[in-house]
């Protein structure tokens, strides 16, 4: 992604998030979504409307997924709310990459925790603009970092806003890796690894190879592609099984879920026609955690 124009294709989830928040039952809670997304993000919703179903069950499982992990990490690494550390500590670190309109940090704002919001210029001044019309938005919860990466060192861009890389960060790179070329994803995941503190994790989703290439036959498949190239994107990487990359880039402990396992997990449902199998949620980290909690799957009941 570049400085061309800030993304629409944020705009098109948050109308989605909006929309999955007010459901009986909801499986996220986000009161900012729907003023983020504004008439433009519903409209584009709207126009995805007409030939795939269930998106906003994907966006729904897929944010719950991630938020799970989120706040697993904050609890783990978070000074207890009220709690005087026996000494003085840092915070706990999130970093959104690519963060587009998130709200994250408004959403799971903790004691003790520092979210970082890494965003090219267009779409994060973009957001900037849209927050600041939401009433009792916490402009503040996150520190904004801006940065072309085409160009710019992201983890470079973080140490100059008071990222400390000698502390673990949980990093979050949420709708991103299928708009860039398979070198530009292993540099990045490699700078998490090697310039991160090795107890860091990364949470990404990836496309599989098929839906990207073209190669499904699904009409609704090649209908979201060109949605996507209509909005100034394009799919261009995707995986099957993203394991091996992340063990050539470093990492040791690797979990990945479908979509279909998510949804269970959330949901006790699963349904053959649903269209969404193209797509993983991988979590990574150099140094294998010392106890695992379940760390690949979530607990149904949230």
């Amino acid at each position: 992604m570049n400085e061309r124009h800030a993304s629409r294709t944020a705009l098109l989830v948050a109308a989605y998030r909006a929309r999955a928040s007010r459901r009986e039952g909801a499986l996220i809670s986000d009161p900012w979504a729907a003023g983020l997304a504004g008439d433009d993000g519903e409209a584009l919703a709207a126009k995805v409307d007409a030939f795939l179903n269930e998106r906003e069950l994907w966006i729904a499982v897929r944010t719950a997924w991630l938020d799970e992990h989120v706040l697993r990490w904050i609890r783990d690494h978070a000074t207890p709310e009220g709690a005087a550390p026996a000494a003085p500590t840092a915070p706990a670190q999130v970093v959104v990459l690519g963060a587009g309109l998130d709200a994250r940090a408004a959403r799971l704002a903790h004691e003790g925790v520092r979210f970082f919001e890494v965003d090219q210029p267009a779409t994060q001044a973009e957001k900037l603009a849209r927050i600041a019309q939401l009433p009792g938005y916490p402009e503040h919860a996150a520190t904004y970092v801006t940065c072309d990466f085409e160009k710019d060192d992201f983890l470079d861009r973080l140490a100059k806003s008071g990222f400390d890389p000698s502390s673990p960060a949980l990093v979050l790179w949420e709708g991103v890796t299928y708009y860039l070329p398979e070198p530009a994803v292993r540099a990045t995941l490699r700078r998490i690894a090697t310039g991160c503190d090795p107890r860091s994790v990364v949470l990404f989703d990836c496309f599989t190879r098929s839906f990207v290439d073209g190669s499904t036959r699904a009409a609704a498949d090649q209908q979201a592609r060109e949605l996507v190239e209509e909005l100034g994107e394009r799919f261009v990487w995707g995986s099957n099984d993203p394991l091996p990359l992340l063990y050539e880039e470093g990492f040791r402990h690797v979990r990945s879920v479908s979509f279909d396992e998510a949804c269970l997990s959330l949901t006790g449902t699963y349904r053959r026609e649903r269209q969404f199998r193209f797509q993983r949620l991988v979590l990574a980290s150099v140094t294998p955690p010392a106890r695992e909690r379940g760390l690949g799957a979530v607990s149904a009941s949230r």
